[in-house]
C-alpha cells in the first residue's frame, strides 16, 4: 500500500509538472510583461499624436467617407486605432515573450526558439497585410454594392475602425496555423499523421472559420481567406514531414 501511495503521488506530481513550469515561467517573465505593458501605453500615446495621418491613410486606402454620431466617437476611434497600431508594432516583443515562456516547460532549444519567433512574426504580418490589401477592399466593395439612390450609406467612424482593426488582427492570428501545427508535432501534442488523416475535417473547420471571420458572406471573400488558410495547413504538414516529425 505505501508503494502504491508513493506511485500515485509521483504520477500526480508528474502530471502537474508542465503546468507548474509554465506558471513559474510566467512569473519569471512578469517584469518583462510589465515593461511591455508600459511600452504599449507609451507607443499608443505616440501613435495617437500621429493618428490623424494614420487614419487618413486608412481612409484613403479603403476610399470611405465617414461620419460620427456622438461627441466622443472620433476621439475613441483614434485611441482604438492608436492602440491596435501599437500592438501590431510591438507584436515581435509579445511573440518573443510567448516563446520564452513555452521554451522551458516544453524544452525548446535556442535554435527552435529563434525559428519559432521569426516564423511567427512573419506569418502574423503576412496575414495582416493580406487582409489589409486584399480581403478588406473586396469585402467593403461588396457590402457597399447594395447602395442605391434610396439607400445611402452613412458609415460610423467608430464602427469602421473596429471593423478594420478586428479583421486585420484576426487574419494575422489565423495565419499562425502552421506554427501551431509544427509546435504541436514537435512537443508530441498532436502527431503529424493526425493532421494528414483529418484533412477533410480541417477543410470543414477552415470553411466555418472563413465564413465567420470574413467581412462578407460571399464565396469570393470566403475563398480569399479559406484558400490561403488551407494552403497553410498543407504547408504545416509538409514542414512536419521535412523535419521528420512523426
Amino acid at each position: 500500500m505505501p508503494d502504491m501511495t508513493v506511485a500515485k503521488s509521483e504520477i500526480n506530481i508528474n502530471t502537474r509538472e508542465p503546468a507548474q513550469k509554465i506558471i513559474a515561467t510566467i512569473f519569471a517573465l512578469r517584469k518583462t510583461m510589465l515593461v511591455l505593458g508600459i511600452a504599449l501605453i507609451i507607443s499608443t500615446s505616440g501613435f495617437y499624436l500621429i493618428s490623424p495621418r494614420i487614419f487618413a491613410l486608412l481612409q484613403e486606402h479603403l476610399n470611405q467617407p465617414l461620419s460620427f454620431f456622438t461627441v466622443a466617437e472620433p476621439f475613441l476611434a483614434h485611441v482604438k486605432l492608436s492602440l491596435v497600431t501599437a500592438i501590431i508594432t510591438l507584436m515581435p516583443a509579445f511573440i518573443f515573450c510567448l516563446w520564452r515562456a513555452l521554451a522551458t516547460p516544453f524544452k525548446l532549444s535556442i535554435k527552435s526558439q529563434v525559428a519559432f519567433i521569426i516564423t511567427t512574426c512573419l506569418l502574423f504580418y503576412a496575414g495582416s497585410l493580406f487582409c489589409y490589401f486584399v480581403t478588406l477592399p473586396f469585402g467593403i466593395t461588396f457590402l457597399l454594392g447594395f447602395e442605391s439612390e434610396q439607400l445611402q450609406s452613412v458609415i460610423s467612424v467608430g464602427r469602421f475602425v473596429t471593423f478594420v482593426t478586428v479583421f486585420v488582427m484576426a487574419f494575422g492570428l489565423i495565419f499562425e496555423l502552421p506554427i501551431f501545427m509544427v509546435f504541436s508535432g514537435k512537443v508530441g501534442l498532436i502527431p503529424r499523421r493526425k493532421f494528414a488523416q483529418n484533412r477533410r475535417y480541417a477543410l470543414l473547420a477552415i470553411a466555418i472559420v472563413a465564413a465567420l471571420l470574413t467581412p462578407t458572406p460571399d464565396v469570393v471573400n470566403m475563398l480569399l481567406m479559406g484558400g490561403p488558410l488551407y494552403l497553410l495547413y498543407e504547408a504545416g504538414i509538409l514542414i512536419l514531414r521535412m523535419l521528420r516529425i512523426p
